[in-house]
């Protein structure tokens, strides 16, 4: 069993340089402090742009280490902006992480929001972290889990139009997306025995096929199989019944067809603690669940709860992990 340095090393990218990533990540590195070995990985003027703008300037910035690519121009930057140059710089973050990573300079990354279009801009055609970070190391199958103090929710299907998802969904993407659920709550969150609910796609789950096919054709054979393996595997039940169960206990974990079924009782139910884990990669990799937030950034506004949840339970499920 490989056993964590003294303490943990965790590696954060800093997002996008013109969003609020940099601020986000100045300010948990305030509160979080002696928590572990942290290692900041993005450019250096604009982190310390970012944190001069922030308010609460009593505590001061240690602790941590800062590599600094230096691949943001300084003459015309501007906070709130989308452009190729900032997409280009957060790839590169990236892939310096990933660079550590298999060099075992750090146990988990922490990723600070990007800009899909930025990204793309820069010519990167990808989704999203998530995306990006399985291509990159050949993470087949994976799932994204998503989070917050009340609820756990793994989506069969990500960042796809809603007239999409009927298409894409298939009993393999269900039953691997159950798979390492049970995995992830079992290694990473040391339960022994998950109880995991699936939603139906359709309003009151098709009511037997009178509001769709998708639930007997693809949810309801999926399952079957999944329980053979994992028979405390529940549903498919109408997403709402489904959440608010898992609300108040009944369930350790949530399968949700499509984004904006799990993003929503997310956001609502406690908005400031929500974190994305990645399932299946070779490393512990989380993120907080907002964006970039263009329209404040650098202002010093931006809030780190959810960054820090993020950079917590990445510590927490990389414990967790080494401990097996």
């Amino acid at each position: 069993m490989q056993k964590l340095h003294k303490k943990a090393r965790i590696g954060i990218t800093m997002g996008d340089p013109s969003g609020i990533g940099p601020e986000v990540v100045a300010a948990a590195l305030r509160v979080i402090k002696d928590k572990a070995e942290f290692i900041v990985i993005g450019d250096r003027w604009v982190f310390e742009k970012a944190q001069a703008k922030l308010k609460a300037k009593s505590s001061s910035l240690r602790g941590y280490r800062f590599i600094d690519l230096a691949n943001v121009s300084r003459r015309n930057f501007k906070f709130g902006k989308v452009r190729a140059e900032y997409g280009r710089a957060c790839v590169e973050y990236l892939d310096r992480a990933l660079e550590m990573i298999k060099e075992e300079q750090i146990d988990c990354l922490v990723t600070a929001p990007i800009s899909k279009e930025s990204v793309n801009k820069a010519g990167f055609s990808f989704s999203g972290h998530t995306e990006y970070l399985v291509k990159r190391t050949n993470s087949y199958p994976f799932a994204m889990m998503l989070l917050n103090r009340r609820l756990k929710i793994s989506l069969v299907t990500r960042h796809i139009p809603i007239s999409a998802v009927p298409v894409a969904l298939n009993r393999e993407k269900i039953c691997s997306t159950i798979a390492l659920t049970h995995l992830a709550l079992r290694k990473l969150f040391s339960i022994k025995n998950p109880r995991i609910v699936v939603c139906g796609m359709n309003p009151h789950a098709s009511d037997n096929g009178l509001i769709g096919t998708e639930e007997n054709k693809i949810i309801k054979p999926a399952l079957a199989v999944s329980r053979k393996s994992y028979p405390l595997v529940f549903g498919p039940y109408p997403a709402d019944i489904a959440i608010a169960r898992a609300y108040h206990g009944e369930y350790d974990c949530i399968i949700a067809m499509y984004h904006d079924q799990a993003l929503i009782p997310l956001k609502l139910s406690s908005p400031g603690s929500g974190v994305n884990i990645t399932l299946g990669l070779p490393f512990v990799r989380t993120s907080p669940l907002h964006g970039t937030a263009f329209d404040i950034a650098g202002l010093g506004l931006a809030r780190p709860d959810s960054l820090l949840e993020a950079i917590n339970l990445a510590l927490r499920c990389s414990i967790n992990l080494k401990r097996g």
